[in-house]
């Protein structure tokens, strides 16, 4: 198991460590700053031991790597990760900004389904199961995500069950979400939020989130 040091503090940017093994060009270390894709927010971007990072994925309670070949890396060996943090941050934003919109949508509209998402650093997106255009929905469902934002609340994330790994974020007097994503320390640091929406087929529409 991978000791994800991203959960402990998501704004670390370096960390020194160890690699736990070594398969070809596939390796694991002992602790990780750096994401891997899950729950739809993308991977981080950076290095181990100055080698880019082509792919990260789970594996269970691991953390894989995929380096170039000839990485030259053993098992022991120190290294530092780093990641970029400009793209960690704002993936962390638009998770963020992403999570409270979805929870809105819950509220809103008892038993919506969820039939996609994604977070990239351009835009988050979340796909609903929807007849008709979502679009009049979207003014007051991006004012009143506007307002949690800006009332600066704390934001506490901690294990639900630390065996399984289980997640979640809560703010105070909104809402408590399972989730294993990193996420902000207080909703302000979204900043300015905006939404649109864009048809995806028959029955299906999507909410586009941007922040600024």
């Amino acid at each position: 198991m991978t000791t994800k040091m991203f959960w402990a503090d998501p704004y670390l940017t370096k960390l020194d460590t160890r690699v736990a093994a070594v398969r070809e060009n596939e390796i694991t270390l002992e602790q990780t700053i750096f994401y891997a894709l899950s729950g739809g927010q993308e991977s981080d971007a950076g290095t181990i031991g100055g080698r880019p990072v082509i792919e990260a994925r789970k594996d269970g309670p691991t953390i894989v790597y995929r380096l170039d070949s000839g990485h030259g890396l053993s098992v022991g060996d120190p290294v530092t990760v780093a990641i970029d943090w400009e793209r960690r941050y704002r993936l962390m934003r638009l998770h963020f900004a992403a999570e409270i919109v979805l929870e809105l949508m819950y509220r809103k509209f008892e038993g919506v389904p969820k039939v996609g998402a994604h977070i990239a650093q351009e835009k988050a997106r979340i796909d609903f199961g929807w007849t008709g255009s979502i679009a009049p929905v979207l003014p007051d469902l991006q004012r009143e995500a506007q307002a949690i934002i800006d009332a600066d609340e704390a934001v506490m994330s901690a294990f639900s069950d630390e065996a399984t790994e289980r997640r979640y974020w809560e703010v105070p007097g909104f809402a408590r979400v399972p989730c294993g994503g990193t996420h902000l320390r207080r909703t302000s640091e979204v900043g300015k939020i905006m939404l649109k929406r864009k048809n995806i087929g028959k029955g299906k529409e999507r909410i586009e989130v941007f922040v600024s």
